[in-house]
């Protein structure tokens, strides 16, 4: 199995011998007032990526230079950048089978947390980097507005006739003629025979039945 590592767009030269992804979580345990532990269960956490790589300054046959970085000095140089932007970058592993055949990538946005270059005598000429990265995920901010109303002008009347919120609604008398019913009147005087109740909780001491109403009562509509 073979690996391809992305730090940006750079292409590491040699890939490292191992690549620990930690996936975090928030999870939290409590106790009640019984003694007994729960779990809270939480979204999970931003991953943690730590990778020890070594640039090489030797020729070696294994080694792959794709133009994105020449030489170690080349490599330094952009973690420096990368750290200094203080942006997400894209960290990329492209994962091969053994006889070639393509497996499946990961591809996360990260930040460059920290990073440390080491000259080791077991390396040779070669620069050791420890670097620690940790997953980015993007987030906004949203605006919201809202309106101050005087309570002072709740109960006015508007300019054009409407009232305004907090307003006590007005009512207004009806005198039911000959082939009236709830239902006709609600549909005459509130424009929908739906809300032919509102009208009977009305004039409930006027109302023994709904179904009974008299030409000459005078009914409260709503």
């Amino acid at each position: 199995m073979s690996y391809e590592i992305y730090i940006d767009d750079m292409l590491l030269p040699l890939p490292p011998e191992k690549i620990p992804v930690k996936y975090n979580g928030q999870n939290q345990t409590v106790s009640l007032i019984n003694g007994e532990e729960i779990n809270l269960i939480k979204p999970s956490g931003l991953a943690d990526i730590s990778l020890d790589i070594i640039i090489p300054q030797m020729d070696y046959p294994c080694a792959v230079w794709d133009g994105s970085i020449d030489n170690a000095e080349g490599f330094l140089e952009r973690l420096g950048q990368l750290k200094k932007s203080k942006r997400p970058f894209e960290f990329i592993i492209i994962r091969q089978g053994p006889s070639g055949e393509s497996l499946f990538d990961t591809s996360m946005d990260v930040t460059l947390e920290e990073y440390q270059v080491s000259d080791d005598v077991g390396e040779g000429l070669d620069v050791k980097v420890s670097l620690s990265m940790k997953e980015y995920k993007h987030y906004g901010t949203k605006i919201m507005n809202f309106t101050i109303v005087d309570d002072k002008q709740e109960t006015d009347s508007s300019q054009d006739g409407t009232k305004r919120q907090g307003e006590p609604q007005t009512q207004k008398n009806y005198t039911v003629t000959k082939g009236d019913c709830l239902w006709s009147i609600s549909k005459k005087q509130l424009g929908n025979g739906n809300r032919w109740q509102e009208i009977y909780q009305l004039n409930q001491d006027k109302i023994k039945n709904p179904n009974l109403i008299y030409p000459g009562q005078v009914l409260i509509i709503p």
